[in-house]
């Protein structure tokens, strides 16, 4: 797989994003939580505590990341995305309540997207190019959703190790894909409902740099995907650091945002010769059943 010619000549381009889910997490997924306090204090912990955790480890590094947050928090956890626009991180989109799709209600869909931008703007002033689906979740309405509304790549899907560019029903072109390596929940989060054993920091920190060797080799994309309720645990933020600390030993790595990687990649993709490789989105046939392009 031929190296994407990044910026100064880099060989591999690192997204450092983070989820920042504070209790929607919970609200989303069964709203009588709002009057269970112990059940959203994990959440509360990613806004109090783990957020302003990772900022302050982002600052000494000198590093920019994304931030991918639903409306919700931006509400309601105003004064910390404040902090996150002020050290001049990206805020992505990230639904309004974290809410599960329901690939047949494009009203339901529609309207916590929409929600979702009109508080970033409201808040922030700018309304976000970026998109990653609460819990990794999307129909087959989303893509058109996300071109329709001017936005320029999406961060969700798993079909992929690099960047790609989706292709609409009509064949016209749709947003970059920017698809993601890593999730520390899969090793670091666990609860009653959705019990899985936890690993080890030393463990995960052995994976995560395997799949960035591996990324490395193969030229050029990491995308790593961190929550602050997790990843913002204090013995949590030194492996963040001791992994930062690895990729930097490396030649011609480049620490980027989310929306930098994807006009960045389009730049390349509008450059005549061998451009990166454009992946078809998946379309419904008139019998209901998904198909490749």
């Amino acid at each position: 797989m031929p190296n994407i010619p990044w910026p100064n000549g880099a060989k591999i381009a690192v997204n450092l994003t983070f989820d920042f889910d504070a209790e929607t997490l919970w609200l989303g997924r069964d709203p009588t939580n709002v009057d269970r306090p112990g059940t959203l204090s994990l959440g509360t912990y990613g806004a109090k505590v783990g957020a302003p955790k990772i900022l302050e480890l982002l600052a000494d590094e000198g590093l920019p990341a994304t931030f991918f947050v639903p409306g919700w928090v931006v509400d309601n956890r105003t004064h910390v995305i404040e902090k996150i626009v002020r050290a001049n991180h990206e805020i992505g989109h990230h639904g309004y309540l974290h809410k599960s799709i329901d690939p047949t209600n494009l009203e339901m869909e529609r309207e916590e997207f929409e929600k979702g931008i009109d508080s970033i703007k409201r808040v922030i002033g700018v309304a976000p190019v970026g998109y990653r689906g609460p819990s990794g979740e999307t129909s087959a309405n989303l893509i058109p959703l996300l071109t329709e509304r001017g936005f320029i790549y999406d961060s969700t899907m798993l079909d992929d190790i690099e960047p790609y560019r989706h292709v609409l029903s009509d064949g016209s072109p749709g947003v970059v894909e920017l698809p993601w390596h890593m999730d520390d929940t899969l090793y670091l989060l666990t609860s009653i409902k959705f019990h899985r054993p936890m690993a080890t920091n030393d463990h995960v920190l052995s994976i995560w740099k395997s799949e960035f060797d591996e990324a490395y080799i193969s030229g050029g994309y990491f995308n790593l995907i961190m929550h602050p309720q997790v990843t913002g645990r204090p013995s949590r933020i030194r492996t963040l650091r001791e992994l930062i600390c690895y990729i930097r030993k490396h030649d011609n790595v480049w620490f980027a945002r989310s929306r930098d990687v994807a006009t960045t990649w389009l730049k390349v993709a509008n450059t005549p010769g061998d451009g990166p490789i454009v992946s078809p989105f998946l379309r419904r046939s008139e019998n209901g059943t998904i198909s490749q392009r």
